[in-house]
């Protein structure tokens, strides 16, 4: 019995000397979860119309078949602080409009001027560019010196562009309208037309890249216009979107930066955004 009671007791010790041991121990805490990082929201999916033949704004590399160009940096950039993924379509410049007008895409950046009665149909962003119309003729051409040389004379135009428009108040000017400005460039260099009438630094562009040197821009820069990023009437979410980011990229410096490493300059200090009222 008294053995019996010998074991109990011991057997208690025990018991209590590990409870005591496990107490003082203390307890273990469990690993703490890993907080998973968010996803990074999705990018939202918008299609832009271009006229890709177009440089120095918009036109296909021949080497890698991307596009590139002042107009195609800048949407990139766009891109970037507005978590899109832009995707550049491709089409003449003159269904461009109709294209927005029936949304079968979600804007479009073409150097395309904003104009009272393209407005009629689409929303332009705040201005990012400004442009003008110019002349250029074959360099061998003395007789064009200017725009009062232009009357009846044959012009090369781009359809649906300003230049086209501004061509057309030449008087007896005959005019005609090219698909795309190279095929107006041809024209004039093969001789089916005089001159052509276009934005300037498109024209600039091409009698830089001219390895003839056949051709050459004269005359003043006749108008004032305003390139704009241009969205069908409804959706003014998109339109806000791009607003506000062309103002973040002039803010930073990334429109100047773009900007000056295709023309060459600084823009002018308002762009993006409209200007200064004289």
């Amino acid at each position: 019995m008294k053995k019996t009671l010998k074991l109990i007791l011991v057997g208690l010790v025990v018991a209590a000397l590990a409870v005591t041991v496990s107490a003082c121990g203390g307890k273990k805490e469990a690993p703490a979860e890993k907080k998973s990082e968010p996803a990074p929201a999705a990018k939202k999916k918008v299609v832009l119309a271009s006229d890709t033949a177009y440089a120095p704004f918009e036109s296909q590399d021949p080497q890698t078949g991307k596009y590139v160009g002042f107009d195609i940096d800048l949407v990139n950039a766009i891109a970037e602080v507005a978590n899109l993924d832009i995707e550049i379509r491709s089409m003449n410049f003159d269904g461009i409009i109709p294209a927005l007008e029936t949304a079968s895409v979600d804007g479009a950046i073409s150097a395309m001027t904003i104009t009272d009665k393209r407005k009629q149909s689409v929303n332009f962003s705040v201005p990012y560019y400004l442009s003008g119309q110019s002349i250029a003729v074959r360099a061998d051409n003395n007789a064009i010196k200017g725009w009062d040389d232009l009357k009846g004379k044959k012009l090369g135009v781009q359809i649906s562009t300003t230049g086209a428009d501004e061509a057309r108040k030449v008087p007896n000017a005959k005019v005609t309208d090219y698909n795309t400005i190279n095929e107006a460039f041809m024209a004039l260099k093969s001789g089916a037309v005089d001159a052509v009438v276009n934005d300037y630094p498109v024209n600039a562009y091409f009698v830089k890249q001219s390895k003839d040197k056949d051709v050459k821009l004269v005359g003043e820069l006749r108008t004032s216009e305003h390139y704009g990023i241009a969205f069908p009437k409804k959706n003014t979410e998109l339109l806000d979107t791009f607003n506000k980011a062309l103002k973040t990229l002039k803010d930073n410096g990334k429109y100047a930066e773009i900007y000056k490493k295709w023309f060459g300059a600084d823009p002018p200090a308002y762009l993006p955004g409209e200007p200064p009222k004289q």
